[in-house]
């Protein structure tokens, strides 16, 4: 596959992609022929189909599967047994996604040649971009990637995250110095581990060029606000170095002192006065579009549970820069791109590019539920799956992939909504993770979780002979960083005995019970990265949720089938509760972390 480096490849992208979209059908077929001729003497296909090449044999006999059904498998070879458990090709790395499995990051196996499908991918962006915006080479792009540090298995193998491995990839490191990828980020910065460091610098790079700047962006639409928030704190500092030509001596990373010096190169005080004259107004609405006067538009993933930033990023820019969500992908695999990136975020839809997978998808009911009467943990009927040239225009599907690195038939997780097609392709809508209650970053956490969190808390009030009545949960994301709220109605039991009153401190262990339920990611972006503040429990008036039911029952829903939503999307459901808070907690510390 081509895209062996980060580059901008203009019309002949374009063609790429016109070429594999019109022929989707056929390109899908190939690629699971080839899939299978690389796979089928693997331990993991030889089970299912003996051997045999055969698409057909493949369809009616390997199953749909989740990740616990793959993990042994990941697990033999992270210990050290040979890739040939799965992948006909050498696993090079496993690559850590932010879902989990038993409260641990889930392990996705990657071959070597599965950089270049992803370089392939990005190397599609600007040729986009630029039919809908002119004269992005005329200047640079100021987007703030991170690396993580990473760890290995206990065979050896990098154990990463997916960014974190294309960042450290000759693809990107080497990449053509093109007016179209020209980054106000130094490499150097990109790849420093320490977060704080990281930011620093690429924040100081992006005001020293403030005046060239085209693009805002980063990865994640909470990575950014992040940066805006490091940015309201650091302001001041940041200004100082500049002036100076001096780079602050909290930034100790050998590798960031020496690209950031020649960023600095010389005092400038006039740049810090500016910077400092916009920095120091006490409301920071269109902050960015004045630190940035010529940003055409920002950058970064705004579906599903990022679209919770959208209001945020439109206040920072002032209404006046597009929010662009560019790319589909995961740790799994990379899946498609918005040939219509200028669309309202509401909107956004991808085309999935044949050449990345093979893909299948389960169709669901028309609000995202599974048509088909059965537990999800036994399994999904193989007849039932679609192919990706067969599925239907407003109709919902989980997507399910077959990868060159050896998932085969592996359950996303994503539920999709066909919005349209390019050419033979369809188009996507992101609807939601299946089973995701509350995500404010990397963090998702599910019903079962959350549930599960709740009932070992809830026993630090049996001692004081209050009894949990009902709860509900809410993202908060309107101070950052975000945090989660539970709602919880609190009754006492009748007791002949005096009831021990229930003082701040109880909820507030209350609240860090919760927390060190939770799984290993929410707890690494509550401890470690910061990205997730404090749990708040706030506790409501005797009455409140039957208030909820009504509510809810009023806009058209039944009595007879009412359950209490777990968590709360409705901004009139959040009023309601809002207006009926008692009293808040929050956790005094932060949840057990170990890397």
């Amino acid at each position: 596959m081509e895209g062996k480096r980060l580059e901008y490849r203009g019309e002949e992208a374009l063609k790429e992609l016109e070429k594999f979209t019109a022929k989707a059908d056929e390109v899908q077929e190939n690629i699971l022929k080839e899939i299978i001729a690389r796979n089928c003497e693997t331990e993991y296909l030889k089970k299912y189909m003996g051997g045999s090449k055969d698409v057909l044999e493949f369809k009616q006999s390997v199953p749909v599967i989740t990740y616990k059904d793959i993990h042994p498998y990941i697990q033999r070879i992270a210990n050290g047994e040979d890739s040939s458990l799965i992948s006909g090709h050498p696993i090079t790395e496993m690559l850590c996604s932010s879902g989990t499995s038993g409260g641990e990051p889930k392990m996705m196996p990657s071959i070597a040649e599965d950089l270049n499908r992803r370089t392939f991918l990005y190397n599609l962006i600007m040729p986009i971009m630029n039919q809908y915006i002119p004269g992005l080479d005329e200047g640079k792009a100021m987007f703030l990637y991170f690396v993580k540090a990473e760890m290995s298995t206990p065979c050896g193998l990098p154990a990463r995250a997916v960014l974190t491995s294309y960042y450290k990839s000759k693809n990107f490191r080497c990449r053509v110095r093109d007016a179209f990828n020209d980054f106000t980020s130094p490499d150097q910065a990109i790849l420093c581990t320490d977060s704080n460091q990281s930011m620093y610098c690429q924040l100081l790079a992006g005001l020293v060029h403030r005046h060239q700047v085209l693009r805002l962006g980063a990865v994640f639409a909470s990575a950014l606000l992040r940066a805006i928030s490091f940015l309201e704190r650091h302001w001041v500092h940041l200004c100082n170095d500049i002036r100076t030509g001096h780079l602050d001596s909290s930034i100790t990373d050998p590798e960031c002192r020496s690209s950031m010096s020649t960023i600095l190169s010389s005092p400038n005080p006039h740049l810090a006065d500016e910077i400092e004259e916009i920095c120091s107004h006490p409301s920071w609405k269109g902050m960015l579009s004045q630190l940035w006067p010529r940003a055409k538009y920002i950058e970064a993933v705004i579906t599903g549970s990022m679209a919770q930033y959208i209001p945020s990023l439109e206040y920072y820019s002032g209404g006046k820069l597009p929010l662009v969500c560019t790319m589909y992908a995961s740790s799994e695999c990379y899946f498609g791109v918005n040939m219509k990136p200028l669309c309202d975020p509401a909107d956004v839809a991808f085309t999935l590019l044949p050449n990345m997978c093979y893909f299948e998808f389960i169709p669901l009911g028309e609000n995202g539920t599974l048509l088909m009467d059965m537990d999800e943990e036994k399994g999904v009927p193989k007849e039932k799956l679609v192919d990706l040239v067969h599925v239907r225009l407003g109709c919902y599907y989980e997507l399910v992939v077959t990868t060159f690195a050896g998932l085969n038939r592996y359950r996303i997780g994503d539920v999709l909504q066909v919005t349209g097609f390019h050419n033979r392709a369809p188009q996507f809508r992101f609807i939601c993770r299946r089973n995701v209650v509350l995500s404010i970053d990397n963090d998702k956490t599910n019903e079962e979780d959350l549930h599960r969190s709740i009932t070992m808390a809830k026993k630090l009030l049996e001692p004081y002979n209050a009894l949990l009545v009902e709860y509900t949960s809410y993202a908060d994301t309107s101070s950052l960083p975000g945090h989660y709220v539970l709602y919880w109605e609190i009754t006492h039991c009748i007791s002949t005995d005096s009831p021990t009153p229930l003082d701040s401190k109880v909820l507030e262990e209350c609240c860090i019970a919760v927390e060190e339920e939770l799984d290993y990611i929410y707890r690494r972006c509550r401890t470690h990265d910061k990205s997730v503040g404090p749990l708040e429990i706030r506790l409501v008036q005797p009455g409140t949720f039957e208030d909820l039911m009504d509510l809810f029952i009023s806009q058209g829903g039944s009595i007879n089938q009412y359950k209490t939503p777990r968590c709360i999307k409705s901004s009139n459901a959040l009023k309601l509760l809002d207006s009926n808070v008692e009293a808040s907690f929050f956790s005094p510390r932060d949840p057990r972390w170990i890397p």
